[in-house]
């Protein structure tokens, strides 16, 4: 397994996999297979898919320090890059669909309505991050603000669960917005633990 993960050919696997869905929803939408309301459809199919893309990004890191293989940290980059892509998707959709592609209405709708101004702010932390996702912006920002930089990864967590949150508040249908909420909860706690526990042991053994 480890030996695998070393492959370049595991890489464009994990590309393959990850545009599985894109490709199932292109399919689904040729063969009008979207249900009584594909607008509908599309955009919560690009929502959950933008979700489970940020849950994947935010596991690289446990998985790699718990499984002692720093070969998973060679994935992180792909699977951002995915998220944003089913983010653009995502906004494209609210932005085609619900808007019209009308700028001045979609630039009026943004502060208009909280859930809608949470998911842009999200998509907005993530064009940040894939903007700089090559090697040359760390020599350009320098590694200190590169990395504060790609740690609004965690910010994103939050804005897209309180996204979700907003909006499924006005059906009050929460029940997917609790698991997806107690997943990344998980990861970011994890996170959490991980550096109280190498503060404590730094002290213990300065």
């Amino acid at each position: 397994m480890r030996q695998a993960l070393r492959r370049p050919a595991a890489g464009w696997l994990l590309l393959l996999l990850g545009l599985l869905p894109f490709v199932w929803l292109v399919v689904q939408t040729i063969q009008d297979q979207l249900g009584a309301n594909p607008a509908e459809y599309l955009l919560r199919a690009t929502g959950d898919w933008t979700l489970r893309s940020l849950c994947l990004v935010l596991a690289v890191t446990p998985l790699r320090v718990l499984s002692g293989w720093p070969e998973w940290a060679k994935f992180r980059r792909m699977l951002g890059l995915l998220t944003y892509f089913y983010a653009v998707l995502h906004l494209s959709c609210y932005a085609l669909f619900d808007m019209g592609l009308d700028l001045a209405d979609i630039l009026a709708d943004i502060p208009k309505r909280t859930f809608i101004l949470l998911g842009f702010a999200a998509w907005l932390l993530l064009t940040a991050m894939a903007l700089t996702s090559f090697n040359k912006a760390i020599r350009w920002l320098g590694a200190a603000r590169w990395q504060m930089l790609h740690r609004s990864v965690y910010a994103v967590a939050v804005l897209a669960v309180l996204h979700f949150w907003w909006m499924r508040a006005g059906k009050n249908n929460f029940d997917e917005v609790i698991i997806y909420a107690a997943i990344l909860s998980l990861l970011l706690g994890w996170r959490v633990w991980n550096r109280y526990r190498k503060m404590h042991l730094k002290r213990m053994h300065p």
